[in-house]
């Protein structure tokens, strides 16, 4: 009898403790009087411009939101943690934030680092638009999404764009046919293409990456070649065909090309040809929405730190209130308090049923599809113009 009155008292403290546990989510969020976002990226260190730049404008979004109100009277208030690209830091800062009030998250900045936190935000259903982790598990689960291209979507936007600005042409290809990342990216481009347009395809592997003649004389009639490759082998190639091919000659490259324009030892001035990438923000906007942003964004912050992972980041703020000023407007209510899992539920239900953001600073109508990949126009964001 003593022992079952025991075992019936631990019965109890352990349903106590699991109740507590089981509310401590929501409790965070119980006194909070600003609508909380958290986001993870590296402040410092190697990659610290790209995580600057995204707490840049999202502050800059922040501010002008509630500037303007917030959403029905409540501001909204930007909580940045640094992890400095380094996925262990993850967990300490994902902890942070959302035990101080975390109800919608940017996620993190950059890939690696994300995917730990997209296994956290699961297990707890928080909310995330990352605006520059690309990696295509980034929105595996349910609750997360991304502003910016995924790795392998990559290649069907560029198809997307050279079938509307190259239709009935012929182009070349270079890749690298050892790499998942170049493959993929050439994979889906060619699965994509118009069967107009035809295609001189030629590829390069880790043995052979140092002399691209052979390739550059397959190449040499092409005025336009898309180039799946990251910087360093793009940089190589450019500097051994530079006087080879047509100084008329275009390239165009992904995510890879992203600071081929500030590598030690490449003069890209010294390149005739045009060197172009796949983006969805061009720092060189003369008008639009871009336009704006970056008149803002200059006048507060300066240029150094002015790029696409800042541009999408002011994106991802704005769809996030838009959308939940939606669910508002639709009857939904959204009070200060509510618990990160329930702002999920209504989040998810907005972006997976058709919500539309237009004139964004990096497209002008942007949607997503039901794995939380963006959908959006690519523009050719151009590095440098031939001459």
């Amino acid at each position: 009898m003593k022992r079952n009155k025991i075992v019936a008292v631990l019965l109890c403290l352990a349903m106590g403790l699991g109740m507590l546990a089981g509310c401590a989510g929501d409790s965070y969020t119980a006194d909070n009087t600003e609508f909380v976002i958290g986001v993870s990226g590296p402040l410092t260190g190697d990659e610290a411009i790209y995580g600057q730049a995204v707490k840049n404008a999202a502050e800059l979004a922040v501010e002008e939101i509630n500037a303007a109100g917030g959403l029905n009277g409540v501001k909204f208030k930007l909580v940045v943690t640094d992890d400095m690209n380094d996925p262990t830091k993850v967990s300490t800062n994902y902890s942070s934030m959302l035990e101080g009030g975390m109800q919608i998250s940017l996620g993190t900045v950059t890939t690696s680092p994300g995917l730990e936190f997209k296994n956290l935000s699961a297990d707890d259903n928080v909310f995330f638009l990352t605006p520059s982790a690309s990696g295509d598990a980034i929105p595996s689960g349910p609750n997360g999404y991304q502003m910016c291209f995924a790795d392998g979507n990559q290649g069907k936007v560029a198809a997307a764009f050279v079938n509307e600005n190259l239709a009935g042409t012929t182009i070349g290809v270079f890749y690298k046919s050892d790499e998942a990342y170049s493959k993929g990216v050439y994979d889906q481009f060619k699965a994509n293409l118009d069967p107009s347009i035809e295609v001189v395809e030629t590829s390069f592997t880790d043995a052979n990456a140092t002399d691209f003649s052979a390739q550059i004389n397959t190449l040499k009639d092409c005025s336009f070649i898309f180039m799946p490759i990251y910087y360093s082998p793009a940089s190589l190639f450019m500097t051994q065909a530079k006087d080879l091919l047509s100084p008329t000659a275009v390239y165009y490259g992904c995510d890879g090309f992203d600071g081929i324009d500030s590598i030690p030892g490449f003069d890209i001035s010294q390149i005739p040809q045009a060197v172009t990438m796949l983006s969805h923000f061009n720092s060189k906007a003369e008008d639009g929405p871009a336009k704006t942003f970056i008149d803002k964004y200059v006048d507060k912050y300066g240029r150094d730190t002015l790029n696409q992972f800042g541009a999408s980041a002011y994106d991802c703020v704005y769809a996030i209130y838009g959308a939940m000023k939606k669910a508002v407007d639709e009857g939904t209510e959204i009070p200060v308090t509510i618990s990160a899992s329930d702002l999920c539920d209504i989040l998810k239900a907005q972006f997976d049923g058709g919500y539309t953001m237009t004139d964004a600073v990096t497209g002008a109508s942007i949607s997503w599809d039901e794995q939380g990949y963006v959908n959006k126009s690519a523009i050719q964001y151009v590095i440098k113009e031939a001459g």
